[in-house]
């Protein structure tokens, strides 16, 4: 499946997950809490635009075994054989179709699509607090964010951070102790605790500086339309 991954690997134990100390949070990013996690592995990189031409080749969107069931019916009635803004060899962009760059990391997908392509690549995605785990060790203004080429493309590299906002397993709830900001605020982000997904990691569409290991983006598992893509986890 296209070229081999590297391995971010992490020995399970207690992780302090969440935000901690005097900069600027959502209320969402914590409080600040303990949570055990089991020895794991995270992909160095994202998976390739080149990696998922070979898991339509492959009959992935024919093939019911690798969906959840609200996926397969999803793919089904909405017809979905490709990530959205793909056409033959070439995506949409903000400037217009380009052709399509197989090492750049595809986005556009939705949980449905992340979670049948980690089935297919024998692997899974990760939970937020594995990937929350790694990410405190790496900098958080690293990567392809929205200072890079103009208009917004992802290009692949070695940062957690930039390019596309990455799916993981997690569903999007509040932590322990949680209590909504007062305000206009804590009408935002407690109030959607209900049937979304957990994407960690800043696009090429994020401002610099505004990401964050703790950071909680949120969607629901059918909508594609930010730049969102996916990281590989394992267990060992």
């Amino acid at each position: 499946m296209g070229r081999s991954f590297e391995w971010h690997t992490h020995p399970g134990g207690i992780a302090l997950i969440g935000h901690r100390g005097d900069g600027f949070a959502f209320d969402n990013e914590g409080p600040a809490h303990r949570v055990l996690l089991e020895p794991f592995a995270l992909a160095g990189r994202l998976v390739t635009n080149g990696e998922w031409d070979a898991f339509i080749a492959d009959g992935a969107y024919r093939t019911a075994s690798l969906w959840l069931a609200d996926g397969w019916d999803w793919v089904r009635r909405q017809g979905i054989a490709a990530p959205l803004y793909w056409r033959d060899g070439e995506h949409f962009t903000h400037s217009g179709g380009q052709p399509r760059d197989p090492a750049a990391p595809v986005t556009h997908i939705s949980y449905y699509e992340a979670d049948a392509f980690a089935a297919w690549a024998g692997a899974r995605l990760p939970t937020e607090f594995e990937w929350e785990a790694i990410a405190q060790g790496h900098d958080p203004a690293g990567g392809n964010q929205l200072d890079g080429p103009s208009p917004p493309l992802p290009r692949g590299g070695a940062s957690l951070f930039g390019d596309c906002w990455q799916f993981t397993r997690s569903v999007y709830l509040p932590y322990p102790r949680f209590a909504p900001a007062a305000g206009a605020i804590g009408e935002y982000n407690g109030k959607f605790m209900a049937g979304q997904w957990v994407l960690k990691g800043a696009s090429c569409a994020t401002v610099r500086g505004h990401s964050r290991a703790s950071y909680r983006n949120f969607f629901y598992p059918q909508q594609r339309w930010q730049f969102t893509g996916l990281r590989l986890a394992k267990d060992f």
